[in-house]
């Protein structure tokens, strides 16, 4: 099996959120670790606005600090499978936002072949709709859920517009998502060489 040719399903869980948040999808075993990040920001949700880390173990990948010598390494140098084959591993840490830190459990569920009318990444499955952004964490999270389920609260209706309107954590749109997946997948698949012209007649 070449790395060329291969797919890695992953099933992507939100830790300590409840309703559960889980994704299931499939991604190059090459694709890079920035791009892997925008595929975990459009299959979850949230809006890519805060910075972000794959760990693995003591090791991190994410956007370096050009002020710290000892932060993460490159993602735009790194892909799924150097991990893999670097570590081991079958299972990542994605972090989210470090002041709110959602963390993310990435497992590799399987590695397979491509199936060539297909494109990747792609949504397999979907459960649970993403938190809103910058509420908090998951602690901050409980909360805004159980304050808009009482319409008693002196924060319910601050916090419905502070969210744009009422918020249902067990419905989100997968036609969306798997649109955005598609979109990206449309973006970075490989462009067909141009053929040569051909010499000039002697």
């Amino acid at each position: 099996m070449t790395k060329s040719r291969s797919i890695a399903r992953l099933k992507v869980t939100l830790e300590k959120v409840e309703p559960k948040v889980v994704r299931r999808l499939e991604v190059p075993l090459k694709i890079r670790l920035d791009r892997l990040h925008l595929v975990l920001q459009a299959a979850m949700g949230w809006t890519n606005s805060h910075l972000y880390e794959f760990r693995v173990g003591d090791v991190g990948w994410g956007v370096p600090d050009p002020d710290f010598g000892d932060g993460p390494l490159p993602a735009a140098r790194a892909t799924l499978f150097d991990v893999v084959e670097d570590t081991g591993t079958r299972t990542i840490r994605y972090i989210y936002d470090f002041g709110d830190h959602w963390e993310h459990r990435i497992a590799i569920e399987r590695i397979g072949e491509t199936e060539p009318q297909l494109l990747y990444p792609r949504l397999i499955a979907a459960q649970g709709r993403c938190p809103p952004e910058d509420v908090g964490g998951p602690w901050g999270y409980a909360e805004f859920l159980e304050v808009i389920a009482d319409p008693t609260h002196e924060d319910h209706e601050r916090l419905l517009t502070w969210c744009g309107s009422a918020f249902d954590p067990h419905h989100l749109d997968t036609e969306l998502i798997a649109a955005t997946l598609e979109r990206l997948a449309r973006r970075w698949a490989p462009r067909p060489r141009k053929p040569k012209p051909a010499p000039p007649p002697p």
